[in-house]
Order: C-alpha cells, then structure tokens, then sequence
C-alpha cells in the first residue's frame, strides 16, 4: 500500500520530536524535511540507506512530485515539517495531489513553537480569572487575513496572542495592540528558535520597547511574539490560585477537605 506519513518535527529541539516521530525517522526510506526550520540533528536517526532531501528551494509542486514518485508499495515515505503540520504547515495543499493518486496519508502531531516558547521563558498562557483563551494568529503581511481576524479584532479580547510569522511586522502589532486598548507598558515576550540548542534567544520587552529590542538583537525570522495579560505571573506576589488543586475543592479524585 502506498503511504505518505506527515510527521511534526517539533520547533527545533531533535529531542521534542514525539517517540513516534522518532519511530518513524528511523524506519524511512526517504524523507523530504524542511531545511529552513527543521534542524538536520533531526536526521540523525534515519537509517544509512534513508534517502534524504532538503525542500527548503523546492515550490509546492516539485514537493509534491517528489513524495508521490516515492511512495511504491512498501516505502516508508515522511514529510517532516517544523512544529505541528496541522499549523502553518500548508497540510492540505500537499495532501490534495497525493489523494489524487490514491497514497494514504497519515499525520503525527508535534510540539508548536507557542508552547515551545513558553516552555523556554518559564510563562503560562492561561491563568485562573485572567485568561482561560489563547489566541495563535499572525499579522497580516503579505498573506491578506479573513474577515474578522485582523490582530485588532483579535487584541479586543484581551487574552493570550502566540503570533506566528510576523516578527517583522513589530511596528504593526504595537499600533493594532494599542488601537485595541492595550497600554504602551503591556508585557511582551518574543523567543527566537525557541529550543534549539545554542541558538534560543528571549526577549522581554513591552509594547512601547519590544520592536527596538528586537532589532538591536537582530532577530528577524523564526520568532514566536507572545502577548498576554499573564507574562510575569511567576513575580507576582497575589495569584488567583486553581481549583484543582485547592483543598476546600471537591472531585473525584479528592474529597474536600473543608
């Protein structure tokens, strides 16, 4: 049976791949990863006989051609990809042609660079009575956004943003994050290469400072911005603390103790 695999390499870190993920690296007879996001250390499981190609200069369609000429009955063909392919991975427009042709597909999720990088700056993303909502979007740059999701929209709820893709467009999320009501002095995080060894960078900054750090450390791509009501909860003093875990709280695991 001709099969596709579609394996999240998580945000940079070989060893934030999944134990399957792994699995299958090390089984494949051909993998087509991403060069520009994926580290190549991620290879190291593959067998001697793995071939193995970078997609980094290759168009939709020359990738798509390349998986399809690959996958005879038997072959373990993978498409590896940064973070999750469910997420900015353009998942569907490579798997059309492939159904086209009667290749099975399946999909193994990975860890995406939001959780990556509030992994790496110790923040959550929810908080009890100051956000139960998390947003992931990007600005609008090139790529026109649907109707009703520009970041302004978005910003009005005032919840947690993960903002792919638009590390460059920091003069825009300061405005539109303003023009929703966000103060100048708001907390932002940006993490650069969030998990990859040697190369991760935080950045802390606010609203009115975050886009001058960023120049001045020179990042401009593979950044996640993180904007949030809960950056810094891990300082402060009074926290709203969970349910779950309060002893005059009752479930079925635990009794109240009050």
């Amino acid at each position: 049976m001709k099969k596709i695999w579609f394996v999240g390499a998580g945000p940079g870190d070989p060893e934030l791949l999944t134990l399957k993920g792994q699995r299958l690296i090390s089984e494949a007879d051909a993998i087509l990863f991403a060069g520009s996001l994926v580290s190549e250390a991620a290879m190291s499981w593959a067998k001697e006989s793995c071939e193995i190609q970078d997609s980094k200069g290759m168009t939709l369609e020359e990738i798509t051609d390349w998986l399809i000429s690959r996958a005879v009955d038997d072959a373990k063909v993978i498409r590896l990809q940064t973070g999750d392919p469910s997420l900015y991975g353009a998942l569907v427009e490579m798997v059309q042609p492939l159904d086209k042709e009667g290749i099975a597909i399946e999909v193994v999720p990975g860890v995406t660079s939001a959780m990556a990088s509030a992994a790496a700056a110790v923040e959550t993303l929810t908080l009890p009575e100051v956000t139960q909502t998390v947003i992931f979007s990007r600005v609008e740059g090139r790529t026109p956004m649907p109707e009703g999701e520009s970041l302004v929209e978005l910003a009005s709820h005032h919840c947690t943003l993960c903002l792919y893709l638009s590390i460059t467009l920091l003069k825009k999320v300061k405005e539109d994050l303003l023009a929703a009501g966000w103060l100048e002095d708001s907390p932002i995080v940006v993490v650069y290469k969030a998990s990859w060894p040697n190369e991760q960078q935080i950045i802390r900054g606010t609203i009115a400072d975050i886009r001058d750090k960023c120049k001045a450390a020179k990042i401009n791509s593979q950044a996640m911005i993180i904007a949030s009501p809960t950056l810094g909860a891990r300082n402060w003093t009074e926290l709203k603390k969970s349910k779950l875990y309060d002893a005059g709280f009752t479930h079925r695991f635990r009794k109240s103790s009050e």
